[in-house]
């Protein structure tokens, strides 16, 4: 287990390239969900400097609780289908959202957030939580988050 990142520089996708071993690294041999997205959380966070990355998990069928995050505090729950986290949940797909501001029933856990981008996470076919990454800038989200974030996240479903 690593005791420390090698954070990379150059473009959005060459940092991408170097973070996804180092978690795999990280995740490897464990198995508790709890620790492994914790350390999914910092090691992002720790690479793009977000503003928030975190988990939000399924309780029960219509109720996504806060998990593992870095970052200012947050909501505690959101309602499937409720704002982006919720939406991509019921919509089982990423969301990606330029401008929060323009998400019709965005739930601003803080007024700081500016863009967003919320990716499902799959453990056996089943929806087990989301990954939601914000930004403080407009438009920080795009395919090459989506492919990279999709790549992390399918580290868990193993």
């Amino acid at each position: 287990m690593a005791e420390d990142l090698l954070i990379a520089k150059g473009s959005k996708e060459e940092q991408y390239q170097n973070l996804l071993p180092q978690i795999g690294g990280l995740l490897q041999g464990e198995n508790n969900q709890i620790a492994n997205l914790s350390n999914i959380a910092a090691a992002l966070k720790e690479q793009f400097n977000f503003f928030w990355v975190g988990f939000y998990l399924v309780d029960g069928a219509e109720e996504l609780v806060l998990g593992p995050f870095q970052g200012p505090v947050a909501c505690t729950r959101i309602k499937k289908g409720r704002g982006v986290c919720g939406g991509a949940w019921a919509q089982e797909k990423t969301l990606i959202v330029p401008d929060v501001e323009q998400f019709p029933g965005h739930i601003a856990c803080s007024s700081l957030s500016r863009s967003e981008i919320v990716l499902p996470i799959y453990k056996k076919g089943e929806i087990i939580g989301v990954l939601d990454v914000d930004s403080s800038e407009l438009d920080s989200f795009d395919e090459i988050d989506e492919k990279y974030l999709t790549q992390i996240l399918q580290l868990l479903d193993k």
